[in-house]
Order: structure tokens, then sequence, then C-alpha cells
């Protein structure tokens, strides 16, 4: 952010809310209905709006990046004022925001709704890596370097085929074994690849449930190995020998291996507006809020929703519709002056594509399983894929960033005949 004093009158707005992703838009989307475009405003740099979880069909070749990106002028409300820089710095005490430009903007109500930013700077050499055309180090995790992993994936024909999982938060953790079981898919044939899937955790999903069943997918492939303890600390692309440290019966060692073809998953952090503000939340920089309520535990003006907050929920598109419909009703009582009382259950979801047609489709909350149709989701499905695929994109588009969807809860209770939560 420029130092030097601001060249711009403040501005003030009613409602100021800070990234224009999914739940930025779905937010601003249900305001305008109620506040006028000069009492309303969002921040976003971005011209291009991308559906992300789509990354993963990119990345195996089954569908292009066109499929999944829109103008970010026909996703942010035509009645809300859009202010297309950064965000530089947030005073929550004074009710200030300051843009990387150097504007300053004061709100009665903020919304951070920033997400999360793929950390390749955090791995030694992964970063020149993924800019190097010519590497097999690639990633889903940026619409910069998306496109190039199928294009490198195509052309393996031997060798160590690594997939790691960061030590830290990721959003979307399903995607990095996502991308693997297609991978190994495509390539399942050639038994001159042995295909490795790193992990620093013990398990290779958070959810009991789902995880057991894809161990079952895991080890009914051959050439395919699970490696849990294991943390990507370093990349060289010119030897094509990635470092790993290894966790073992409380000793830590690092170990070198030769790769023909690596994809990362980077650790992820918030923003750098908010890893540098001291106020809003944690030392990390993740947004302090109340895991139910979602208000800010420091500014009860202030409401986060996204990747970017503290409730300890799965960083998915599914987690913010239903975060949504909380933040929207609870904001709507604090701007009245009454108290929030919407409460969110902690609900995510991550459509696990186990194969080019069938998916997985994890859902749980804080207390774990919790699945929108009668039948065992946890069972690899083909109806899955196929929402997977040509359902959800539209229902993002048209549905949550447009403030018309609150999640699945009502199609639950009435799959299951209200015998649900």
């Amino acid at each position: 952010m420029k130092l030097t004093k601001s060249l711009f009158s403040t501005e003030h707005f009613k409602v100021l809310i800070l990234g224009g992703g999914a739940g930025g838009c779905a937010i601003a989307s249900h305001l305008v209905k109620t506040i006028p475009k000069s009492a309303l405003a969002i921040i976003e740099p971005s011209q291009t709006h991308y559906y992300q979880p789509g990354f993963t069909l990119i990345g195996s070749g089954l569908f292009p990046l066109d499929k999944f990106k829109r103008d970010q002028s026909s996703i942010i409300p035509k009645n809300t004022t859009w202010i297309k820089d950064s965000v530089g710095k947030i005073i929550p005490s004074k009710n200030r925001v300051i843009t990387e430009n150097g504007k300053e903007i004061s709100y009665e109500f903020l919304v951070i709704a920033t997400g999360v930013e793929p950390r390749f700077d955090l791995i030694e050499g992964l970063q020149e890596s993924l800019d190097d055309k010519d590497s097999n180090v690639v990633s889903i995790y940026s619409p910069k370097y998306v496109e190039r992993v199928f294009e490198r994936m195509k052309l393996v024909k031997s060798g160590n085929a690594l997939f790691t999982f960061p030590n830290g938060k990721i959003k979307c953790a399903g995607a990095p074994l996502k991308i693997c079981l297609l991978f190994e898919s495509y390539h399942h044939r050639n038994k001159d690849i042995l295909t490795f899937y790193n992990t620093p955790m013990e398990k290779i999903f958070g959810v009991e449930k789902y995880a057991k069943q894809l161990m079952h997918e895991v080890n009914a492939r051959q050439n395919l190995t699970f490696n849990p303890k294991r943390n990507l600390i370093k990349v060289d692309p010119l030897t094509q020998k990635a470092v790993f440290q290894c966790a073992e019966e409380g000793k830590t060692s690092s170990f070198e291996t030769d790769f023909s073809f690596l994809h990362v998953g980077p650790p992820c952090t918030p923003v750098k507006a908010l890893r540098t503000s001291e106020e809003l939340g944690d030392k990390d920089g993740w947004i302090s809020v109340d895991q139910y309520t979602l208000q800010s535990n420091k500014f009860e003006n202030i409401f986060g929703l996204g990747d970017c907050i503290t409730a300890p929920n799965a960083k998915t598109a599914a987690a913010v519709s239903s975060q949504f419909k909380t933040v929207k009703q609870n904001l709507d009582a604090v701007m009245n002056g009454k108290k929030p009382t919407a409460s969110y259950d902690g609900y995510g979801s991550c459509p696990l594509v186990v194969s080019p047609d069938k998916v997985i489709l994890a859902e749980f909350n804080y207390d774990g399983p919790i699945e929108t149709t009668p039948f065992d989701q946890s069972k690899p499905s083909r109806l899955a894929y196929l929402a997977k695929a040509h359902l959800m994109p539209p229902l993002y588009w048209h549905g949550l960033v447009k403030g018309r969807w609150n999640g699945p809860e009502t199609i639950r209770k009435v799959l299951h005949l209200g015998l649900t939560k």
C-alpha cells in the first residue's frame, strides 16, 4: 500500500464489503434490495470471476477454463458501487479501510469476504518452478497455472508422480486428492508411472466416513500409494527432486525423492491486509468470528464469511452458501439494532471426484456427516458426478453469487421427509 498522503477525500458507505468472490457478491446481491447504490460498496480488484470448484475438472482435461469464468462486471450487482482496487489496510477501531491506491473509505457496517491467498512462496523453489513453463511442477490452485496441469499430465510416460497436501490451512481440502485420483485414472494402464499422495496429516480426509471410502479407492489402485505424515518443504525443478519432512514416532527427518510430475496443494493464508491487521483477527490474520453467528468477536458492526474466518469449518464454496444465509439475517438484525440470532451449523461440502465419471458427495457440519439425499453419499456415484459437473456451476452463477441460494437445507428436509436437521 502506498504510504504517501491520500489524494482522495474519504468516501462513506453504510455497508462496505471486502472481496468480490462468492460470499461478497452474495451479500451484495441481498443488500441491493434495501440499500441504495450510494450506501453500498464492494472492494474487488479482479476483472474476472472464476468458479474455483471447477479447477480440478480443468486440471484433468475434462473442461476448459473458459467454462468456469465470467466477467466480474456481470457478477457484482449493478446497484453496488464497485471500487476496483485492493484492500490495503483495515482500521476497524475507526471504521476505516484504506485501499492499495490510498483511497480512504469509512463505513457503518463491514463484511469481510476476502478469501485466502495460495502461498506458493512458502515452499522453497515452488514459485520459480510454477513460473517455468517447461517444468513438470504444477498446481490447480491458480487460474494462472491450472491449464498447464493437464498439458504436463499428458506428457508423463514413467517415473514418480507426486501429489502433496500442505502443512497448514488450505481451501477445498479435497482438491489435491481429487486431482491425484484423476491423474491416476488417466494413466491407470501405464505401469511405469508410480503415483504418491503425500500429506502431513495422519488421515486421507478429515471426516471419517468419507476417509474410509477414499482409502478403499486408493488401495484398489495398484500404482497409487498414500503417504501420511509427509510435508513438502522444497522443490528443485532442474534436478526434478522434492524434499519432504517426515514425522514418525515423535522424530522429524528429511528425505529427497525424484519426480517426473509434481502437483502441489499450497498452504493458504489470509490476504496481506488481514495478516497485517492486528485489531481484527488472530496472529496469522484469520478474522476472529463467533463460529455460529459469524459476527466479529471484537467489533459488533463487522461480519466475516468464506475462507478468511476462524470458524472451524471446511473452506469450500458450499460452506459460503450456508454462511451467507446466516450473515444476511444477522447483519440485517444488527443494522436494525437487534441481536444476531441466526446460527451457522458448520455446513460444508466437498464433491470428491474419484474418476472421470464418479463422485463421492461428502457433506458435513460441525457434528459430522449431514447428507442431502437419503442414499449413502460415501459411495462413488455417476449421478453425483453429473451434479458436480453440470448442476453445481449454474447453481453458483445463477444462485449463490446472485443471493438466491442458501444451501441445501430445505431440499434435505424434503428428501428426508422432515426427519433430519
